[in-house]
């Protein structure tokens, strides 16, 4: 889907992002640039009255995938293939973070996959809250590969 607007619509109602009480306020046109914001509320709250940090990672998850999705097109496969997240400070109020691709970037990932048929590296965001204070740190490992490397790699372990 190349239509960042309903895609945002979309993604909101998919039910496995609506359930972590994250919202997509924003995707550019392009999808090098998504929006998120998290509200402290009765659905975000763990037991002691903070960001439940299952919200703080799951508003998030998919979307670096999502995003080379669409710019890289078709002819290549994407893949999460593992995360970290650092907590620094209990959430209390509203949390925003803002995913970033820079067409450097892509054209960079772009580049390495092509020339190796596959390629992995690391992608990071931050939840800050509206006065920029950090309380998360999540560190995505990605895999891009050209959808014939894929094939015949897929193939060869099957086979």
């Amino acid at each position: 889907m190349r239509n960042a607007s309903l895609f945002r619509l979309m993604v909101n109602f998919w039910p496995c992002i609506r359930g972590t009480g994250g919202r997509v306020s924003r995707i550019s046109p392009d999808f090098r640039e998504v929006d998120i914001r998290l509200p402290l509320s009765w659905r975000t709250k763990n037991y002691v009255g903070t960001t439940f940090g299952g919200s703080i990672y799951a508003s998030i998850d998919p979307f670096y995938m999502l995003m080379l999705m669409q710019i890289l097109g078709d002819d290549f496969i994407v893949w999460d293939k593992a995360a970290l997240i650092r907590f620094k400070r209990p959430g209390t109020r509203t949390l925003y973070a803002k995913l970033r691709l820079s067409a450097e970037t892509t054209e960079d990932i772009k580049r390495k996959a092509l020339a190796e048929g596959e390629y992995t590296f690391d992608l990071v965001v931050h939840y800050l809250d509206v006065d920029g204070l950090e309380y998360a740190e999540i560190r995505k490992s990605l895999y891009v590969a050209t959808k014939k490397f894929y094939k015949q790699k897929i193939a060869k372990r099957d086979g």
